[in-house]
């Protein structure tokens, strides 16, 4: 299921907030766990046992480490397998076996394996909570229906953020609901609701008509267009998706961790990673990062350090070539800027002309980077990237389309409001205590609301782009 479908927000939604605000507080965790498992099951039920059965085993391995101290780092070794096995087998089986047929001249027959939807999230989330176990962070959970309110709660179940379960806990158990957290809640999830809907589904469309494409089947120009709208499809629906999942956590009274801190307005790629998927990057650093040492063993150990998280990150995003590229690609800037000590150089005090010039070439970084991501293959991307740099021209005899047919009135006034909503100009607007901006901010919602309801209503929606990592 949607959070931008008709019914998710006309009929799951309201049926279980209903159910939820006339029920007793006893019954609270009950009624998000069967919600969740609705929520799951209704695109694909089949799949549904596998996320139960991830359930039960870190489960039974977080009682089994806590119970046996002696053999825990065993236990844990095990069960992170037990997790990763699944991932291996839906997720990277098919690149694995294709790849081992190139290099060995092999005929090694793929399977028809169709990857579950959010397993890379609750498969984190899972590790995370036995990893909190194992150091002793958290006690272990020795309630199951907790522990499964914990790792498929429907919010962020399918694209995140990936939440810690040392930063729930608590809150699993017993969380504040005022009128407060769930006004500013649906404001969130509206929000989030128009940037998928409003700005990166048009995004999308750009995107899409211009990479369907043969790499030599435009003009640079178009090559640049089509990589500026999918970096801000991208944000747009990744950073909606989120703001929508934290906003239904306000409502039902759980907080969960911001994921996006305007990412674009960087001025390096270190920065960049700050900003981006928060979530993701802190889930590495702890569990991955500091695992292997951190910056704790000198430079070159920092930098081999950097260089897995990042392989790792480009491998978590997908199976093939141009996700690990990706990572690489990211890796290299940061490791670089390490080396450089950007830290360093951030502290002081420059002129506004440099601040400018590396903004600016981080977001050609950063663009470059997304053609790799939004790529089908790594030799398309690159014949991409040629494009966009000068490299390729247009085959003769290739029926090339002029600007307007990718971009109308719409698409303008879209991009506008894109480069806008990407700094942080409105970041504060749905606090407003002042009575008359506070009622101009709600009407604006209920436009914003009614404009994307519309366009769901119309057919004119994307799933969204990271419900298939």
């Amino acid at each position: 299921m949607l959070f931008s479908s008709m019914t998710f927000i006309y009929v799951f939604l309201p049926i279980l907030f209903v159910l939820y605000f006339i029920s007793k507080k006893k019954l609270h965790n009950f009624i998000l766990l069967a919600a969740s498992i609705i929520f799951y099951a209704w695109g694909e039920p089949k799949y549904l046992a596998i996320m139960l059965l991830t359930i039960l085993i870190n489960y039974l391995g977080a009682i089994l480490i806590d119970k046996f101290r002696k053999f825990d780092k065993q236990i844990l070794t095990v069960t992170i397998i037990a997790n990763l096995s699944f991932l291996v087998y839906f997720k990277y089986f098919n690149f694995i076996i294709n790849n081992f047929n190139n290099i060995f001249h092999s005929h090694l027959s793929v399977l028809n394996v169709v990857m579950p939807i959010g397993i890379s999230f609750y498969t984190f989330q899972a590790m995370s909570y036995l990893i909190d176990v194992y150091r002793k962070e958290v006690n272990v959970q020795k309630d199951i229906y907790k522990l499964s309110l914990y790792i498929c709660l429907f919010p962020q179940l399918i694209a995140g953020p990936i939440v810690k379960y040392h930063d729930v806990e608590e809150q699993i158990t017993s969380r504040e609901i005022n009128f407060e957290n769930v006004n500013i809640g649906i404001k969130r999830f509206i929000i989030g609701l128009s940037k998928k809907v409003l700005i990166a589904n048009t995004m999308g469309a750009i995107a899409d008509k211009i990479f369907t494409q043969a790499p030599d089947a435009f003009g640079h120009g178009i090559a640049w267009l089509g990589a500026v709208a999918y970096t801000f499809q991208i944000y747009f629906d990744f950073s909606g998706y989120s703001d929508m999942a934290i906003g239904l956590g306000l409502i039902f009274g759980f907080k969960f961790m911001e994921n996006f801190n305007y990412p674009y307005i960087s001025k390096s790629i270190t920065e960049f990673w700050r900003r981006w998927h928060i979530s993701l990057s802190t889930w590495f650093k702890q569990y991955v990062y500091i695992s292997l040492g951190g910056n704790r063993q000198g430079l070159v150990k920092t930098c081999r350090n950097l260089g897995i998280v990042f392989l790792l990150t480009g491998i978590w995003h997908g199976a093939a070539w141009n996700f690990i590229f990706w990572g690489i690609w990211h890796g290299f800037f940061i490791i670089l800027e390490k080396i450089l000590n950007i830290k360093e150089f951030e502290k002081q005090k420059h002129p506004i002309w440099v601040d400018i010039l590396r903004h600016v070439g981080c977001i050609l970084l950063i663009i470059t980077g997304w053609v790799l991501f939004r790529s089908d293959s790594l030799s398309y991307a690159l014949g991409y990237i040629g494009n966009m740099l000068g490299f390729i021209t247009v085959a003769k005899d290739v029926a090339v389309y002029k600007f307007e047919y990718y971009v109308d009135t719409i698409e303008v006034i879209t991009f506008v409001a894109a480069i806008l909503c990407s700094m942080p100009i409105f970041k504060n607007m749905i606090y407003i205590k002042n009575q008359w901006a506070k009622a101009f901010v709600n009407l604006w919602l209920l436009l914003l609301f009614l404009l994307s309801t519309v366009s769901i209503a119309s057919g004119t929606y994307n799933p969204f782009i990271y419900f298939r990592f």
